[in-house]
């Protein structure tokens, strides 16, 4: 179809080649050059249309096999990892894999727009309040079973992320509009002339009335120009000139491929009051956004048309025509500033409205991307959101059951349980390498992101309060900045003590917490800092290999506990269940590590065991 409609085009430029000859021959009217214009432009629209149709399936087949990835457990490289998000001073955010090939924005994320993408980043890097969190359940509970409409938004517009620019398309609609009086009443004036010097000459076949409308357009026009121009492109007179003003036309086109999310969100019915709030937020002066775009689509159709027709009145002078090419002369003189005049009411009455339209469809796409989750997730519930009453130590809290790492294929996956609140506040993980500890606070983290971000989470069952989180897990060190690994770690600390100050409580999680110092100034520092936190009413994990850390939940008494994973070695490899263990571990792997790889290490004090040649 799409190389059927391309030979038609191409047959039409021959016929016009054709049709000119003959008009030039003085065979025929002039008159016969609008008719393969006409066929021309019908065939441009046809074409078009089927370019879009193939474009959309190619979309929607993408959209399917992503979400079969997703089901499948092979989605790792397939969508945005959302790098630009990255920031190595967030308090968790790099901690627990949020951005990143592999990560859970990638594995999330169904936006098509930059505001889309930045609203679920800020989602999961920002706790939201208990009540914000229910509103989000409610709002993804609903558009879950949706699947129809997140076809619907994946196909429609072209590629958005490339397309739209919105920094420049709000600074176009929302830049101030210059006074635009003497233009309105410019364009009135000389269309009523417009109309009563082609009745005239239509009557009178008399031209040269409209022949002085004409010089007059130009002349009083061009006086005008710098204000049209700030209008079309929403520049300062000074900096604007005739080329900038396609500002309309691509400003326009950033609109038009939002206008298929628009459509589609407008067509959605909805019960709860969420989407309700934001589908009325695609509205102003009770029309629908999209109805509002397409009409300024018209007028930048209009624009751009009037500059590629501007050739037309020239040809019909060459042929004679003297009076047909006054009047479309004088007609195209007055489309510009009558456009601009449309457009510049246009950008008074709805510019201030594109933020809402650009912000509600951000806000539906991380709703429906976390709609997309639970749809694929069926048996992973919505977190208890719980605001606890009593002392500062009750406050807190996560229990969760059977918790599971999201970003791990299900068949890779070991879930443990996790109990933190008044009763226990601490959990001190021990374990040797490899064995699963720093995995469980990752795991413990995503979902506690998850859970505060409207989404379900990877469990049998979660209850928490609002918590603040944060993370040392993946701390480095900056050659750049001058500074160690070890005054990196306390550098976050201190950043989480403060948080733990703040009004909602802390949730911390610290993987080898001072390893970068001496066994005696590890477990003196944690012991300060852990009793700091806990003071305060956080609640947390840390993980340590050095057993004498695990003394630290005797000396916090009641409040802290010790875990620890176990692993064996079966004489070839280790092995390791990942299951979770009251009490601390008593023995080490690292010995058995390094023989397993080849290395002469002591197998017992004085003694050493040979490994290979």
């Amino acid at each position: 179809m799409d190389a059927r409609f391309a030979h038609g085009r191409l047959a039409t430029v021959g016929a016009t080649i054709l049709i000119a000859s003959a008009v030039w021959r003085g065979a025929i009217s002039a008159w016969w050059l609008l008719l393969p214009a006409v066929v021309f432009a019908w065939l441009m629209q046809r074409h078009d249309r089927v370019l879009r149709s193939r474009a959309d399936a190619t979309r929607g087949i993408r959209f399917y096999d992503r979400g079969l990835a997703r089901i499948e457990d092979r989605w790792r490289g397939g969508g945005e990892p959302g790098e630009r998000f990255k920031d190595d001073r967030h308090v968790y955010a790099n901690d627990l894999d949020l951005f990143g090939t592999g990560s859970l924005f990638e594995l999330l994320s169904l936006a098509r727009t930059y505001t889309g993408e930045e609203t679920l980043a800020r989602w999961l890097t920002t706790a939201a309040d208990a009540t914000e969190v229910r509103a989000r359940q409610e709002a993804v509970r609903e558009l879950g079973p949706a699947l129809d409409l997140r076809e619907h938004l994946a196909i429609a517009g072209t590629e958005i992320r490339e397309s739209v620019r919105t920094g420049r398309l709000l600074e176009w609609a929302e830049s101030p509009m210059p006074e635009s009086r003497a233009l309105t009443v410019s364009t009135a004036v000389f269309g009523a002339a417009f109309v009563a010097t082609t009745t005239y000459l239509a009557l009178t076949s008399v031209w040269w009335p409209l022949g002085v409308v004409v010089l007059l357009q130009g002349l009083v026009f061009r006086q005008l120009r710098d204000q049209i121009n700030r209008i079309v492109s929403g520049k300062n007179p000074e900096t604007a000139a005739d080329f900038v003003a396609d500002a309309l036309v691509h400003r326009t086109l950033d609109l038009d491929v939002l206008n298929g999310l628009l459509s589609t969100l407008e067509r959605q019915q909805c019960a709860g009051d969420r989407l309700r709030q934001l589908q009325a937020r695609l509205n102003a002066d009770g029309q629908p956004a999209s109805r509002i775009i397409r009409r300024l689509h018209r007028y930048s159709e209009i624009h751009s048309g009037d500059k590629n027709a501007a050739i037309v009145p020239l040809v019909f002078f060459m042929f004679g025509q003297v009076e047909i090419a006054l009047a479309l002369a004088a007609l195209l003189q007055l489309l510009r500033p009558v456009i601009s005049v449309a457009v510049g009411r246009w950008r008074s009455r709805y510019g201030g409205q594109v933020r809402a339209w650009l912000d509600t469809i951000a806000e539906f796409e991380a709703l429906t991307s976390l709609a997309a989750y639970r749809y694929e997730h069926a048996d992973d519930p919505f977190p208890e959101i719980v605001v606890p009453d009593g002392a500062a130590e009750s406050r807190a809290l996560f229990d969760g059951l059977q918790l599971g790492h999201p970003l791990l294929p299900a068949d890779r996956m070991v879930r443990n349980d996790v109990h933190l609140g008044a009763g226990t506040q601490l959990l001190v993980v021990s374990g040797s390498n490899m064995s699963g500890k720093s995995t469980l606070l990752r795991t413990v983290g995503i979902n506690a992101v998850l859970a505060l971000a409207g989404a379900p989470v990877r469990a049998a069952s979660l209850r928490m309060s609002p918590l603040a989180l944060g993370a040392t897990l993946r701390i480095q060190d900056s050659l750049l900045e001058g500074r160690s690994r070890f005054y990196a770690e306390i550098t976050r600390i201190r950043e989480l003590a403060d948080l733990a100050a703040g009004p909602i409580p802390l949730l911390f999680l610290l993987d080898e917490l001072f390893h970068g110092t001496n066994s005696h100034d590890r477990l003196a520092g944690a012991s300060g800092v852990l009793s700091s936190l806990l003071d305060r009413g956080a609640i947390g994990l840390i993980t340590t290999h050095d057993l004498a850390v695990t003394a630290v939940a005797d000396a916090l008494a009641a409040r802290a506990a010790n875990v620890h994973f176990q692993d064996w070695f079966d004489g070839t490899e280790m092995r390791f269940d990942y299951l979770m263990k009251p009490g601390p571990v008593t023995h080490s792997n690292a010995l058995a590590l390094m023989r397993a790889v080849g290395l002469d290490v002591p197998s017992a004090v004085g003694t050493r065991v040979s490994r290979g040649p």
